[in-house]
């Protein structure tokens, strides 16, 4: 199955993999982390959305595709998921999963695999999916949705969308073009129309707080 992924974002976080992971663990300087919070605030936010709304992981495999460093790989496990997979496209994000996930304890529990999704192999089936900062890369969300669905079997999936908005959509098109990285944006109204043609059912759709957050969208 060809990916629904733009292959260019995967070659852009590569390259800035190591810069984006410094986001999470406080590991960035006190001026940083007031910006993040100010201005990236649905990255805190959809983090705690998608464990509230998942619910309990005990015994559970959880696919997180677009895993990038394994943060919510290693939540999961901590939260009792017997297996994890991580799926992404930049190999140096999945270098940056596999230390974390090394270091926490959890050699032997997860997979990582490199590639655009729907990959050409088979993954196998999980009881519930991540899918955080990754269709802002999809051309063709509706065929990445109804993969997923059909390798989760009913189980929740947890997926953000980035919004549009008059100021910081504008700014962010720009950046994203200079870099070679393609961009979508939804409404409500899109999300609403990829989840049907798809064949998934909205449990969850919220958006986050703020000027041209996130949507939050949980979904069988």
């Amino acid at each position: 199955m060809m990916s629904a992924t733009d292959e260019r974002a995967g070659r852009f976080f590569h390259g800035f993999a190591d810069t984006f992971d410094s986001l999470y663990d406080g590991r960035r300087g006190p001026i940083w982390r007031l910006v993040d919070s100010t201005f990236r605030r649905d990255i805190i936010e959809r983090f705690r959305l998608t464990f509230d709304r998942l619910g309990d992981l005990k015994d559970k495999t959880v696919l997180d595709i677009g895993c990038g460093s394994g943060v919510y790989l290693r939540e999961a496990l901590a939260r009792g998921a017997a297996r994890v997979i991580g799926v992404d496209a930049a190999p140096r994000m999945l270098e940056l999963a596999k230390q974390r996930l090394d270091a926490a304890g959890h050699g032997g529990r997860y997979e990582l695999l490199q590639g655009n999704y729907p990959l050409a192999e088979p993954v196998a089936h999980a009881d519930c999916a991540i899918v955080m900062g990754v269709m802002d890369y999809v051309p063709d969300p509706v065929r990445f949705c109804r993969a997923l669905g059909e390798q989760l079997k009913g189980g929740l999936a947890a997926i953000s969308f980035p919004s549009r908005h008059w100021l910081r959509s504008p700014i962010r098109e720009v950046r994203y073009k200079l870099r070679n990285c393609p961009l979508y944006l939804y409404e409500r109204r899109d999300i609403e129309r990829v989840l049907q043609d798809a064949g998934l059912t909205a449990v969850h759709v919220e958006k986050i707080r703020g000027a041209g957050q996130d949507f939050h969208v949980v979904c069988r």
